[in-house]
């Protein structure tokens, strides 16, 4: 179920990534900022989570208008293979032969009528006028056309209509998901609760920080935030609402937003034993910089400092801006030949993944992903977890983690190296602090709708020692 979605935005995405606001005034700031933002996306494969915030703004759209456009925005944009098979099966002419302004709009509209309160005659009407304001004056009799019959009929019998057979491809549907993505699911959830893991999927998540250690405790984090302790990390709090970029706390430094079961993954490969640590720590795949900053803040009180790789220029000036002012030294090099010397006592590996596991952050990339580039990742994981292995010393540990559930970049990778006989796993669910219904161990499945996190996944490692 993947619509025209992926192969427009494909094509365009070689257009500039700061191209100029599209015009479509139609005196209502909201829709017009959605409009936009889901324009940009199909057009330039731009990302909603930095295009919609920066033009609220821009806009000086704030209050019930910023939900509402955030709302519309991401919306349409989760639920964009339902909302184009409903269009399509409406519409005399291709998604693909369809102006992507005019698109634009009946996605929008044809959300508000399947998704939203919003009444049908509002719906109908402002998307229209954004087609004509968008210079498509000939096509609003087209757009009208689409949006009322959509409208004649009520959700679930566009669902009972155009749902496929099959009990994954059914629910892939049902929960706006590409069938192959479901699958991945449903694989590693050993066919069992795929509708409550999309659903999840499906749901913004809220908003979590991480105290630094060393610099204020979670307890005092959530008095100085009005949030929640967190159930699982000791450094984590839950923000149910309002901007983190504005706290005081996170400007300061004392504080950042890191989702739950990053912060385990980070104190794991701190906690893990090790034999005679001496203190030289390494995290091999290091940008944006997030766990890279809460080993940094733990190796501070403990002594030890950590080297972070990273192969993007630009992704290793984003760690060092993350790791100011503690014991880490931000290397640019590609983790599979980094050129350091053998001997670190842990090192961590969130090798680079396919991000199924936090689909729910970015709502159009469900659309933007292939199945196929997983198998590219899955040589490009091995090969880092190959490097870390070289380099951790004997008796060291080795964290491997990614931000995706597929067994392909999970346990695929793990089993291919344990195959070598070379290292074993020690159980990485000692080390999760209380979560359960984390997998048949002994590596860590993290689920956000059993634990609320993103999905993530590590195993530990342990080069045996020398006799």
């Amino acid at each position: 179920m993947s619509g025209g979605f992926r192969s427009r935005s494909a094509r365009r995405r070689t257009q500039p990534a700061e191209a100029p606001p599209r015009k479509a005034p139609i005196g209502d700031a909201a829709r017009e900022a959605a409009w936009h933002v889901v324009l940009r996306v199909a057009e330039e494969g731009a990302y909603a989570n930095l295009v919609l915030p920066k033009l609220l703004r821009e806009r000086s759209i704030t209050g019930r208008d910023a939900a509402f456009a955030t709302e519309l925005t991401y919306g349409t944009l989760r639920a964009l293979g339902v909302l184009d098979a409903v269009i399509g099966h409406c519409s005399s002419r291709p998604l693909d032969n369809i102006e992507p302004a005019v698109l634009a709009a009946i996605r929008l509209g044809a959300y508000q009528l399947l998704y939203t309160r919003v009444d049908d005659h509002a719906a109908v009407d402002t998307s229209v006028r954004l087609v004509s304001a968008s210079g498509n004056e000939k096509a609003t009799g087209f757009a009208n056309g689409i949006l009322r019959t959509i409208a004649r009929t009520p959700f679930e019998q566009w669902m009972s209509r155009l749902s496929p057979s099959g009990r994954v491809a059914r629910a892939a549907f049902r929960t706006a998901h590409p069938e192959w993505i479901a699958r991945s699911f449903d694989t590693a959830l050993g066919g069992v609760e795929l509708d409550e893991a999309l659903t999840a999927d499906s749901e913004r998540p809220i908003v979590h920080l991480v105290a630094r250690p060393g610099e204020i405790t979670a307890e005092e984090l959530a008095l100085a935030t009005g949030g929640e302790v967190g159930h699982y990390s000791p450094y984590a709090v839950y923000l149910t609402e309002g901007d983190p970029g504005k706290l005081d706390v996170v400007r300061d430094g004392l504080a950042a937003v890191q989702d739950e079961g990053s912060q385990l993954i980070a104190r794991a490969l701190v906690e893990v034993p090790v034999d005679s640590d001496s203190g030289r720590w390494l995290d091999l795949c290091a940008g944006p910089g997030g766990k890279a900053a809460l080993i940094g803040a733990l190796a501070r009180i403990d002594g030890a400092r950590v080297d972070a790789v990273e192969v993007s220029d630009h992704r290793a000036e984003l760690v060092r801006e993350a790791v100011a002012g503690l014991p880490v030294a931000v290397r640019v090099a590609d983790g599979r030949v980094p050129g350091l010397e053998p001997g670190y006592d842990r090192i961590l590996v969130d090798a680079p993944c396919s991000g199924l596991g936090a689909l729910r952050r970015r709502p159009e990339a469900r659309w933007t992903k292939s199945e196929g580039d997983i198998v590219g990742l899955t040589q490009l994981q091995r090969e880092l977890l190959a490097s870390a292995l070289r380099l951790v010393k004997p008796g060291g540990v080795v964290v491997y983690s990614t931000c995706s559930p597929d067994l392909r970049e999970t346990r695929a990778v793990v089993d291919a190296v344990l195959a070598g006989g070379e290292v074993e796993e020690v159980d990485a669910r000692d080390f999760v602090l209380g979560m359960d219904n984390v997998g048949p161990g002994p590596s860590v499945q993290m689920w956000p709708h059993r634990h609320g996190t993103d999905a993530m996944f590590f195993a530990v490692l342990r080069k045996p020692a020398e006799r």
